[in-house]
């Protein structure tokens, strides 16, 4: 009896760690020392283009961040203004969306995307 439960409960842990999708995540934070607005911008723009994101400005503080890896597209905004900036999902292509989870790599991609604003954020000592 106990090793069939040790069976059942190594099964269930095996398929929860074999999920493929997950809760989607957002992401954002505050940007490091000062900035302005044009500043903040080509800072989300150098920290997509290094991660293979296309970047486009969708006007003063939104630009809108396109991720096509293989047959996957994640597409998400990125609303900004001088000290913060948010990411959020805006669609997806072969990511599994289902309104509330997708695909486990998603939540990767935007937290390496949060990091790389943040350091592009503290890596312009030309700023005053």
């Amino acid at each position: 009896m106990m090793l069939r439960r040790l069976v059942f409960a190594g099964a269930v842990l095996a398929l929860v760690g074999c999920a493929r999708t997950v809760p989607i995540e957002q992401g954002g934070g505050e940007f490091v020392g000062q900035g302005s607005l044009a500043q903040r911008a080509a800072e989300i723009r150098r920290a997509g283009a290094g991660l293979g994101w296309i970047m486009q400005d969708q006007g003063p503080g939104l630009m809108r961040g396109t991720l096509n890896l293989r047959t996957h597209q994640a597409v998400v905004d990125i609303p900004y203004d001088t000290r913060r900036f948010s990411i959020r999902y805006a669609s997806s292509s072969n990511l599994e969306y289902n309104g509330g989870t997708i695909h486990r790599n998603y939540n990767s991609w935007i937290r390496n995307l949060q990091n790389a604003i943040l350091v592009q954020s503290g890596a312009n000592p030309g700023r005053s």
